[in-house]
């Protein structure tokens, strides 16, 4: 049983943390600062840490990874090894050379492809139809160091960031506990990454989900399922936010209508974009709860017709 320091933040490092606990000495988890969110700016914390309190676990915060302080207590736990799964930053030197068997990265695509912050949503973006989870020893550059394990999945063409988190989360997980003690025992050789350029995953930006409904509705479908939960795809109807929780490109022919203009087919709601109809599923109007399209579009008049902006 190794003794180790994880390091995550969201969801998918919840996913890693907790495959692992039971299995390994975890004698720290270190996870990003408390945050206030919300209206109400209320203080929340990572689902990393919400499962180490839960774990009775020891949790480390800190605002800065070459805090002196932080870098000590680092020290004083003797890690053989120190397991990364979506951290949120860039470890230093310092922290990369002090474990005996380095850091290890726990990285939810096929490296090199999806390089960056945000490889699930960058997957879905670029209408992937495999991707997976890469188990990785970190150097010093973004996501560029050598391979030691990778497993591969199917891309559902329905399948969200919100439910790739959870599978690739999962798999991460066991492909970790598979790895990690072959690795503690010199049975891999770490395979160097390729060169080759491949499309590099930005961190979001609440930004990124405003709609452009001059895009084709495949690619705007695609931004709807890669921005769930988190910017969600969103427009403006009446001035007030409109966000599009679920909705499929359609072979609808509305050449003579322009782009955001919301159209009543036999086949449902749908919205006129550069090529093609985007059919509208769910929508959830701001300060509203979701409703299937339908329901939203019988108790809002004269929503057919209008242009989303």
């Amino acid at each position: 049983m190794a003794r180790l320091v994880f390091m995550g933040t969201p969801r998918f490092g919840e996913l890693v943390l907790g495959t692992l606990a039971g299995r390994h000495d975890i004698a720290a988890v270190v996870t990003q600062p408390d945050r206030a969110a919300g209206r109400g700016r209320r203080v929340s914390f990572s689902a990393v840490k919400a499962l180490a309190l839960r774990s009775a676990l020891p949790t480390l915060q800190p605002a800065s990874l070459r805090n002196p302080e932080f870098l000590q207590d680092l020290r004083n736990l003797e890690p053989e090894v120190i397991v990364v799964a979506a951290y949120g930053k860039i470890l230093p030197s310092a922290v990369l050379s002090l474990p005996r068997h380095g850091c290890i990265n726990v990285h939810a695509s096929l490296l090199p492809r999806h390089r960056g912050a945000a490889p699930i949503p960058a997957a879905i973006l670029a209408g992937d139809s495999r991707t997976g989870v890469t188990i990785m020893l970190m150097d010093e550059g973004l996501d560029t160091g050598p391979i030691l394990s990778q497993a591969d999945m199917d891309v559902g063409s329905d399948e969200t960031t919100a439910v790739l988190t959870e599978k690739l989360g999962s798999r991460g997980g066991q492909l970790l506990v598979e790895t990690l003690p072959r690795w503690l025992a010199g049975g891999i050789l770490a395979r160097i990454q390729g060169e080759t350029p491949t499309p590099y995953a930005a961190l979001l930006r609440r930004e990124d989900g405003r709609i452009c409904w001059s895009e084709p509705a495949e690619m705007i479908a695609r931004r709807c399922r890669a921005f769930y939960p988190w910017p969600g795809a969103f427009t403006h109807w009446g001035g007030r936010e409109l966000k599009i929780l679920r909705a499929q490109a359609g072979a609808g022919d509305a050449q003579q209508q322009s782009p955001g203009t919301v159209v009543d087919t036999r086949a449902g709601i749908g919205v006129v974009t550069g090529a093609g109809l985007l059919m509208l599923k769910e929508v959830q109007l701001a300060g509203k709860r979701p409703l299937p399209a339908q329901a939203f579009f019988i108790g809002q008049r004269g929503f057919v017709g209008s242009v989303l902006n």
